[in-house]
């Protein structure tokens, strides 16, 4: 890289304060203590740890982000050690203490007080570990010891890549969410699982706990803006349809959130939960659109990376996510199409009070992919696209069954932990072919796992007909679409135009799908991409489009906003007329 790029909230960053909001928004307790905050970190050879450290990193920050202070990347070969102390005051009989970790990539051996606590691996994933054993009064020791494959294994790596460039971004590693110790009862809730049954009209409630073997009663509260909607008695490892009457419901027009209080024993979490209906569904001129809520509803959306000039994957405040998420919306667009990345649970906390939907990628795996397969050929021969059956572990770089297996766990727990966010409308397990393999049999998992929402089965290319959308990866050519007989039609990726800002880019390099010199120069060819392809394409079947992409990354300049988000680089004012133009057209062609 050239230089460093920081945010506007990373040049205000107090070291002292930093990513102090709780992490876990659907699932959330009075009482915690945030781990986050300079460390120690050295990088060695061996998994000893070092009787000398290399110096202080600002956690949660990867070594290779500027915001770090470090700016040195993990090789595959060496070993990431952290190290911290902490102070408790009381370590009482009744009181479990969970230490939680937001992601860790991508394996990490975890010790309190020199005696191992655990292992995790899956650099994308929280993990949490009951500590409680381990713990002393006064002053404890955390120490972790990280190792980083990135893209010479077979784990998931998304966008990260050792030879970064074009598409590919720094590799990163280490912690790069936030670390948080949570002291709980004896008997505590783990997870609530909130299924909105919308033409019920109830919400349906699971609660499950550190013993799932037994059964214990809980009360669960359901109040909107406050005011109390009613109030029931429940049973953990059942699950129980809460009638809530008259309903009001969540869309991106209206995003309302109704607050759920869950009492167990000595244990009380507070979630939430939106009423909304995602369906695929004929309008009345028999053509597959998807619907929101009973209605044909647009999915007009932007394709997003999540990396910032000076966090890479770690946002650099809370309010830059959420920025970002504002910014999208003012400019006329409802979707975001969350590209081969699992965010801070906060992220998608964003999104369902603002009223974004999201499609939401798996984070692909695998060892080495061919260019010339899963870009080049696609790229060129349009046919193969739809040709080639993805059981060719070979081709698809996914020779590796250890690797097939984890993937599907990670898939399992990606659809676990996300489950409960209204915004959260569609999955992608597959993206152009990137470690793709039995997609059908994903699909099929993805349906038990989850039927009350869409899929993507393989988006772009290597299609092996199944899910809900054909998927489509348009940058170069005309856009002529033919309705399906039995997927609805959805432009997953397009656009990608470039206009390069050099006090705003961090590489010499650029990289991009069309360039321009001027913001009139780009917003002239947007608003005749908009015209002359997407707008006559809603009656031919079109329900959804993904537009390439947020914000500029490293060498892609085909940003919205610049990649130190100092400024939008289309005009807001047109682009917002182009989305208007498009929603109006949506809604003529499916008015009953």
């Amino acid at each position: 890289m050239a230089r460093s790029l920081y945010t506007e909230w990373g040049k205000k960053l107090d070291p002292a304060y930093v990513l102090q909001e709780y992490p876990r928004p659907q699932l959330r307790r009075a009482e915690w203590v945030n781990l986050n905050g300079f460390w120690e970190y050295a990088f060695t050879r061996t998994d000893v740890f070092p009787e000398k450290m290399d110096g202080l990193i600002l956690v949660p920050f990867s070594p290779e982000a500027p915001l770090s202070g470090v700016n040195r990347q993990l090789q595959p070969d060496e070993v990431l050690q952290y190290s911290r102390t902490f102070e408790l005051s009381f370590v009482s009989t009744g009181t479990r203490w969970i230490l939680h970790f937001g992601a860790v990539d991508q394996s990490c051996l975890v010790y309190i007080n020199g005696r191992k606590a655990g292992s995790h691996t899956g650099g994308y994933l929280p993990f949490s570990l009951d500590v409680t054993a381990l713990l002393q009064e006064g002053e404890n020791t955390l120490q972790l010891m990280v190792r980083d494959l990135s893209d010479t294994s077979y784990h998931a790596k998304g966008k990260q890549s050792l030879e970064r460039g074009g598409m590919w971004y720094t590799a990163q590693s280490g912690i790069w969410q936030t670390v948080w110790l949570e002291p709980v009862p004896e008997q505590y809730i783990t997870r609530v699982r909130l299924t909105p049954d919308y033409d019920k009209g109830e919400i349906r409630v699971k609660v499950l706990t550190n013993e799932p073997e037994s059964s214990f009663p809980v009360q669960a509260v359901v109040s909107l803006r406050g005011k109390q909607v009613g109030t029931w008695e429940v049973t953990t490892g059942r699950t129980y349809g809460l009638p809530l009457g008259e309903f009001e419901s969540w869309s991106p027009e209206s995003p309302v959130l109704y607050d759920i209080r869950l009492r167990m024993g000595q244990d009380s979490v507070q979630s939430y939960f939106g009423m909304r209906k995602v369906s695929m569904e004929r309008d009345d001129k028999g053509i597959l659109r998807f619907f929101l809520n009973n209605r044909p509803y647009l999915h007009n959306g932007v394709l997003d990376q999540g990396y910032f000039s000076d966090g890479l994957m770690t946002p650099p405040s809370d309010r830059a996510m959420l920025e970002d998420i504002r910014t999208v919306k003012s400019l006329g667009f409802n979707m975001l199409r969350k590209h081969i990345k699992i965010e801070p649970d906060r992220w998608y906390y964003h999104c369902d009070r603002e009223g974004v939907l999201v499609w939401q990628d798996m984070v692909c795996g695998g060892e080495k992919y061919p260019y010339w397969f899963v870009t080049a050929l696609p790229t060129v021969v349009t046919a193969v696209q739809r040709a080639v059956r993805d059981n060719h572990y070979g081709l698809f770089s996914r020779k590796d069954s250890a690797g097939r297996r984890e993937y599907i766990r990670e898939l399992k727990e990606t659809v676990r932990l996300l489950y409960d966010h209204p915004c959260i409308v569609a999955w992608v397990p597959f993206n152009e072919g990137w470690g793709q393999f039995d997609a059908s049999a994903a699909v099929t998992l993805l349906r038990k796992l989850d039927p009350g929402r869409l899929i993507d089965e393989a988006s772009g290319w290597y299609d092996q007909g199944g899910g809900d959308m054909y998927s489509i990866h348009n940058y170069f050519r005309k856009l002529k679409v033919r309705p399906k007989k039995d997927r609805a039609v959805a432009l997953t990726e397009f656009g990608g135009y470039s206009l390069p800002d050099a006090e705003h880019s961090l590489c010499e390099k650029e990289y991009g799908y069309k360039k321009f010199e001027t913001q009139d120069a780009l917003m002239d060819a947007l608003a005749g991409l908009w015209e002359e392809q997407l707008i006559p394409n809603i009656s031919r079947g079109l329900t959804a489009c993904v537009y390439t992409q947020v914000s500029d990354i490293e060498d892609e300049v085909n940003g919205l906003l610049t990649y130190d988000r100092d400024h939008v680089k289309v005009d807001a004012e047109r682009m917002r007329e182009c989305n208007r133009r498009l929603m109006e057209e949506f809604a003529r062609c499916t008015e009953a």
